[in-house]
This record gives structure tokens, C-alpha cells and sequence, in this order.
């Protein structure tokens, strides 16, 4: 992630295709989707839409899907509602927005809520904790997935990979602030675009093209 938002920091958005026309009940049923589906925490959520937004209905391009992250990844607050709810701000205004947003968390709320009730009613029933166990095997390997679906589509150069081992790196295992680490990948892809942008990958900025 932080080496997509390194390249952000190295060049503006390219113009992307035209906003399709979307109907606002077709969008609802699709957020209502995402939002039953998106299971495993930001990782998962985020390749949940690139998937279901840019590959299968070709709402938002795969420039301005990625571009759109990067900046929500610098803003405070969840990345992955914060990108649904621009997506629907992109396709209708502010009522696509909010019903975006809104939509993205209620499903979730709903799940989570019914899970923890379950779990204190049950809990300690054999059955039921070995269900709860099973959800964390599945969502550790939803989360996997995610990760690797979206590292190659941000990821295009070998120094973008280097770039997101020495941020795993220093946040998983040296404790270094969140913070600290999107400053010095913006820092550097800002000084790679300056005085050596191949490093960055294509464009100089290791966001992949469109499809045609």
C-alpha cells in the first residue's frame, strides 16, 4: 500500500475514461452486495471492490481505482469506506455517496452484531466456538488474497516491492509509526520522480494502465 502511495506522491491523476451511467437501484443492490461480502478487514474489502467495481462492472478505472486509494490511505479514518464513498459520490453525486457509505457498514454492523450475540449466548458451546474458529482461519486466508491481488496491480517495479517489504518491515516489526512510514515513502518516490522516475515503474509512478 505504501508503495502505491509513494507513486501517488510522484505524479497527478491521469484523466480516466468517462463515468459510466449507472442506474442508482442497480448501484444499491451492488453496495448491498459489497457490503454482505466484505469480510477480512480493509485488505479484504478494498480487492472485494477492485474486483466487483473495476474488473467485473467497469464502474471506475483501474488509474483512477488506485490513485482514489492512495489518497484515501493518507486520509484519517477507514481507507475502504472512505473509497466506497467516493466511488458513489463518482457514479451519483452526494446520494451516492452516503447510500455508498451507509450501505459499505450497515451489513457488516448487522453480521458483527448477530456473531457477538451468538457468541455470548453460545460461546462456550463446543459447536459453535469451533464455527468461530473456522472464521478466522477463512477470513486470515481472505485477507491473504486481498493482499496479493492488490500488490500486483499497485506494484510495478521492483523498487515499489522493496518499498513495501521495508514498510511491513518497519510497521510489523520495528513499531515504527504509520505516519513516519507514509512520509518517507512519499519522500522517496517524490525524490525517485525528480531524479530517476524508472525506478517508479511505468509512467513513474507504478500505477498500472487502464484496460482499453
Amino acid at each position: 500500500m505504501t508503495a502505491s502511495a509513494a507513486g501517488a506522491a510522484t505524479q497527478l491523476p491521469k484523466p480516466d475514461e468517462p463515468v459510466p451511467s449507472v442506474a442508482f437501484g442497480e448501484a444499491l443492490r451492488v453496495w448491498t452486495k459489497i457490503g454482505l461480502l466484505s469480510f477480512g478487514g480493509p485488505a479484504g474489502q478494498i480487492a472485494l471492490m477492485h474486483r466487483i467495481l473495476v474488473d467485473e462492472r467497469r464502474w471506475i478505472g483501474e488509474t483512477r481505482f488506485l490513485h482514489a486509494l492512495n489518497y484515501c490511505m493518507l486520509l484519517p479514518g477507514p481507507e475502504a469506506t472512505q473509497l466506497a464513498t467516493y466511488v458513489g459520490w463518482l457514479l451519483h453525486g452526494v446520494k451516492g455517496g452516503l447510500a455508498a457509505g451507509l450501505l459499505f457498514v450497515m451489513p457488516g454492523v448487522l453480521v458483527l452484531l448477530g456473531l457477538s450475540i451468538a457468541y455470548v449466548a453460545l460461546g462456550e458451546v463446543p459447536v459453535v466456538a469451533g464455527l468461530l474458529f473456522g472464521l478466522k482461519a477463512a477470513v486470515l486466508a481472505v485477507v491473504a488474497e486481498a493482499l496479493v491481488r492488490v500488490a500486483k496491480r499497485a506494484l510495478k517495479s521492483r523498487t515499489a516491492y522493496a518499498i513495501a517489504v521495508a514498510a511491513f518491515v518497519a510497521i510489523a516489526f520495528l513499531s515504527v509509526p504509520f505516519p513516519l512510514i507514509i512520509a518517507a515513502a512519499a519522500a522517496f518516490g517524490f525524490l525517485a520522480g525528480r531524479l530517476a522516475p524508472t525506478l517508479l515503474g511505468p509512467g513513474g509512478g507504478g500505477a498500472a494502465a487502464d484496460p482499453a
